[in-house]
């Protein structure tokens, strides 16, 4: 997981050889440097997770797409004892649609729409704020970055990010139910 410590180290490499922050975390190799934290405390490490493919999404409670909460359940059902890892990331980045903080988002998720995945801290997913993972992931794939709410990064069982799925796209359609299988064969 990337600490303050490492950013800093970034920026500093970024800046000494003339680049970016974007250019200094599109050179790191995959996902598993990354984590979030965790509502009430604690870290939730992607390196937790190696070898196994994990799929990020940035969620909000009032969104009008907040169904696929739902269905990223049945999504998680299914998967999860395959060795999917699905990670929802609260966000107040498009239309202010997280009123809620902490826990209590999780809590909401699962009383509206029975989620029983992880959720992590509301987090800032674009833009030069946004989270390290969320900034490597851009620079990874710039034509693949959130532009709502529900927008599903699938990270690769060898921490590599596979794709970008729009927030449109429904958590069980063909494309993507089909990327996850393969990533669970491959792993």
């Amino acid at each position: 997981m990337l600490s303050r410590r490492d950013v800093v180290s970034l920026v500093a490499a970024g800046a000494f050889a003339g680049g970016t922050v974007e250019n200094a975390l599109a050179q790191t190799v995959d996902a598993y440097g990354f984590g979030f934290d965790r509502p009430g405390g604690g870290k939730l490490a992607f390196s937790d997770y190696r070898g196994r493919p994990i799929l990020v999404v940035n969620t909000a409670t009032r969104c009008g797409y907040a169904g696929q909460m739902a269905t990223l359940e049945q999504l998680w059902q299914r998967y999860e004892s395959r060795g999917l890892m699905l990670v929802a990331v609260p966000s107040n980045d498009f239309g202010g649609q997280e009123p809620l903080e902490g826990a209590a988002i999780a809590e909401a998720a699962h009383d509206s729409y029975g989620a029983t995945y992880t959720f992590v801290e509301k987090t800032v997913v674009k833009g030069p704020q946004a989270h390290p993972f969320y900034r490597w992931a851009a620079a990874q794939k710039p034509a693949e970055t959130p532009r709502w709410n529900f927008h599903k990064y699938l990270i690769g069982h060898g921490g590599e990010l596979i794709g970008g799925y729009p927030a449109g796209t429904d958590p069980l359609s063909p494309q993507l139910v089909q990327a996850i299988g393969r990533e669970l064969q491959a792993g």
